[in-house]
């Protein structure tokens, strides 16, 4: 089969090879799924930059869609020809989505509706169950304001799609390039973090309070903010990523006096039940028509390279994914 990979870690054009490898078989509990589109996301790029290798050779990116093949002992045969989308297809594993197979354990291959896109299907992985285990974490009622940053990138968009169709204010955070973007999503409010001062629009636009809740994808950054009053007293702080990943001071007196809750997650090793109502609700939103996806490119296999220095170029609106079918 054709396939793209790595053997060390370095710059996209360095270190991928693009060949043929063994077709995989699906082993007891597993399924065979012929890959349509592969996702890529940011943690693919960083992973092939600088994080260590689970095998001598890795085939990358955890999100993706296509049919099922074949199946393995114990699955039912009746899942032979469904269209399915991928979640943690490289999580702790040396073969992902950037081949034309992937095998891998049934429950992680979801039934994708034929109204859905293969290439919607391949960004739900990671940006959809994200951002829609970040909003059940949320005790959103109609009228809560919810900050979200980043309300243009994959996470953000979809969260505040979420966020919204469940009766919140958002007020998401967007450089002006990509303030329509957001604002397409439903967000109310758009802060230029590039250009204005966050903490001041936020009581600004919340009469002095706060937000009820944030939705944050850099603690780095936004971690240095609660103690200038970004989220209101006995509010909610969910985070789902860092910039800085390393050691990060909090305010803790702000946290303790104003009794706010801090809540962070990986999306990759959420708890069965969790991850169980994150795909339920995601199926229903899908099933519904009411979640909108955004494609900004699309490459084919041979030009993965470039597909992965659009990712980390970071200028792009909407998802960047693989055609493994011509």
């Amino acid at each position: 089969m054709k396939a793209a990979w790595y053997e060390r870690n370095g710059t996209a054009r360095d270190v991928l090879i693009i060949g043929e490898l063994p077709k995989p078989r699906p082993g007891p509990g597993e399924v065979l799924v012929r890959v349509h589109v592969s996702g890529i996301n940011p943690s693919d790029v960083k992973g092939r930059r600088g994080r260590p290798l689970p095998g001598p050779r890795v085939v990358p990116h955890s999100d993706g869609a296509g049919i099922v093949e074949e199946v393995g002992q114990g699955v039912p045969e009746n899942r032979i020809g469904e269209r399915v989308w991928l979640w943690n297809g490289q999580w702790k594993r040396a073969f992902g989505t950037a081949a034309e197979y992937i095998a891998l354990p049934a429950q992680q291959a979801v039934r994708l509706p034929e109204s859905v896109d293969f290439a919607v299907g391949a960004c739900l992985g990671i940006p959809g169950l994200t951002a829609m285990h970040a909003i059940d974490l949320l005790d959103l009622t109609k009228g809560k304001t919810v900050l979200v940053t980043g309300a243009a990138s994959a996470v953000g968009n979809y969260a505040t799609q979420i966020a919204t169709a469940r009766g919140a204010r958002v007020i998401g955070t967007a450089s002006a390039e990509k303030a329509g973007h957001a604002r397409s999503a439903g967000a109310a409010e758009i802060v230029d973090y590039k250009n204005e001062d966050l903490a001041a629009r936020v009581l600004e636009m919340t009469n002095g309070n706060g937000a009820d809740a944030v939705v944050d994808m850099d603690f780095s950054t936004t971690a240095r903010l609660l103690s200038a009053g970004i989220l209101a007293p006995h509010g909610k702080y969910v985070c789902y990523g860092s910039n800085v990943p390393g050691e990060n001071a909090v305010p803790f007196g702000d946290l303790l006096f104003r009794s706010l809750t801090l809540q962070f997650f990986l999306v990759y090793e959420l708890r069965a039940d969790q991850r169980a109502a994150a795909l339920a609700d995601l199926a229903t939103m899908l099933e519904s028509g009411g979640l909108t996806h955004s494609i900004g490119a699309r490459f084919p296999l041979g030009e993965i390279a470039a597909a992965h220095e659009t990712v980390e170029a970071g200028h792009l609106v909407g998802n960047v994914v693989l055609d493994l079918i011509d």
